[in-house]
């Protein structure tokens, strides 16, 4: 289960947002082996794709470089989809190379009638996909 709280569960939600029609992408780290979200880090989608996110190498060896300074590892990794349902294509899947970290889909199409966006979270270890449930709280 991933708990995260409503502030950076809004945060993530406001950067699909402003990101669209391009996919956004970003990390939410937390200190290592605590499995909590707490430090929202949105990514410039390098591809400046809506069907596709790629982080920028250089920004994303900085972010490793400063999250082991702060002893701190990506709790979750996030990307929105525009115009398809939150769950992972084969090219997430492929990407999906931390074990550890929550993969969480916001899509900012309305692909269920449930409204303008959906907010779904995987495992995603060696290929396979698991969904899991989601509690978002006030605080930790």
């Amino acid at each position: 289960m991933l708990t995260i709280t409503q502030a950076l569960f809004d945060q993530i939600v406001a950067h699909a947002r402003q990101d669209h029609p391009d996919e956004a992408c970003g990390v939410v780290a937390g200190p290592v082996g605590t499995g909590r979200p707490e430090r929202f880090i949105p990514m410039l989608n390098a591809a400046r794709s809506p069907t596709f996110y790629e982080f920028d190498s250089g920004d994303l060896l900085k972010l490793y470089r400063e999250m082991d300074d702060r002893d701190e590892e990506p709790v979750v990794i996030y990307h929105s989809h525009t115009a398809t349902e939150a769950y992972p294509s084969r090219t997430d899947i492929s990407y999906a190379n931390e074990p550890g970290a929550h993969y969480v889909l916001v899509s900012t199409a309305d692909t269920d009638g449930a409204g303008p966006f959906q907010f779904r979270s995987y495992r995603i270890v060696e290929g396979e996909v698991e969904e899991e449930e989601i509690k978002v709280v006030e605080a930790y």
